[in-house]
């Protein structure tokens, strides 16, 4: 039989998720495609509790604060810029900027206080890292979540070394004797600075994380991105951007990382939640 597509090689791990645990899901856009379906799917979960973070840096000082829970203050409040005229952090992506410093700091501290709570008790966490590359202030050197529309003029725009990726992961997992992680690359390609940019950032996560979850322990690698590329790799599984994965290849991709990572005993109970879900989301105009 002719074979169309070059199969990707998924690891056995016995870390695994549990419909009866709590589980945190951090990271990039990806991050919260697979959040949402693992809430369809019946799983009590925090996501995204800063908005969608790309880097690893910015991941592991999210994880600090989440630690630590210290609220955010008036100097952390920050004026968008192009004309935008609201308020954000350099913590959080734009969907929590707000009108006022005031409406900013009651959401910001709100969603923090609640998911800093969750993540004392969750015992699997869900990280999915987009690129290697980070923006820094100039005038602090402090790596930014996100750049808010500000001037360009204002920050630097540099690439994490392997060493440096590997440190960050090493860090997160060796801090959290509690926890055990599930860590992914995102399929999302980066092209903003052309697709050879996006190739080296792509590795230098890979390799980062290959060095961490080899030292460290606790921790498993699903290959997301492997899979869109290598067994998916057809424009007719992007979406119109030709960027993003279309709905069908997350939906493949989600059907192997639940294979790989949840319990065989919690199968039958996912099914039903999904279906339930996608019944949900398809009732007529006018029920409740």
């Amino acid at each position: 039989m002719t074979k169309l597509y070059t199969a990707t090689e998924i690891d056995k791990t016995d870390i695994r998720l549990d419909l009866q645990g709590k589980t945190f899901v951090l990271g990039s856009c990806f991050a919260d495609d697979i959040g949402s379906r693992l809430k369809n799917a019946g799983f009590e979960l925090c996501l995204n509790p800063f908005g969608t973070l790309y880097n690893p840096l910015s991941i592991a000082n999210s994880i600090s604060r989440l630690d630590y829970g210290a609220p955010f203050r008036p100097e952390d409040c920050v004026q968008m810029g192009a004309g935008a005229g609201k308020i954000c952090s350099w913590w959080h992506h734009t969907s929590f900027a707000r009108e006022s410093a005031g409406e900013f700091l009651k959401n910001a501290n709100s969603v923090l206080a609640e998911a800093s709570a969750f993540w004392k008790e969750s015992g699997t966490v869900i990280i999915t890292l987009g690129t290697a590359m980070v923006w820094k202030l100039k005038s602090s050197g402090e790596v930014v979540s996100n750049c808010l529309k500000r001037p360009a003029a204002e920050f630097s725009h540099e690439m994490l070394s392997t060493d440096e990726v590997s440190a960050v992961i090493s860090r997160i997992i060796s801090r959290h004797p509690d926890k055990q992680f599930i860590f992914t690359v995102s399929p999302i390609r980066h092209g903003g600075e052309g697709m050879h940019r996006n190739t080296l950032s792509k590795s230098t996560l890979q390799l980062g994380l290959d060095k961490a979850i080899s030292d460290c322990g606790r921790a498993y690698y699903f290959p997301s991105y492997e899979i869109m590329l290598d067994e998916l790799r057809d424009y007719r599984f992007y979406a119109d951007d030709l960027v993003h994965p279309s709905v069908k290849a997350i939906d493949i991709i989600q059907e192997k990382f639940f294979d790989a990572c949840t319990l065989e005993s919690d199968r039958k109970s996912i099914e039903e939640n999904l279906r339930k879900a996608a019944a949900a989301a398809h009732r007529p105009m006018g029920r409740r």
